[in-house]
């Protein structure tokens, strides 16, 4: 049972992309549109890398297409477009 939990929390260098919440209650999976919106708009390099593994291409990229685009920063949404091979927002 402890191994599942601990698949269930983000690892630590995600809290300061978090600041506004309550860190140790953020579920990678329940929360994971927010997980994604606060990586793309302000991580860096290590987040997304971490949150590509995790969901996988495939999966993050059918997750953000699903997320309206004007809860993303205008550079940050352009460049995992390009990363992810995204067209087309919704």
């Amino acid at each position: 049972m402890e191994t599942k939990s601990k698949k269930l929390k983000l690892p630590q260098f995600f809290k300061p992309l978090f600041w506004s919440y309550k860190f140790y209650l953020i579920d990678p999976q329940r929360d994971r549109e927010r997980v994604i919106i606060n990586t793309i708009n302000y991580g860096d390099w290590q987040h997304w890398q971490w949150t590509i593994k995790y969901y996988g291409r495939n999966k993050l990229r059918e997750i953000i297409i699903n997320i309206p685009d004007s809860e993303f920063r205008g550079g940050s949404l352009r460049l995992i477009s390009l990363l992810l091979n995204i067209k087309k927002m919704r």
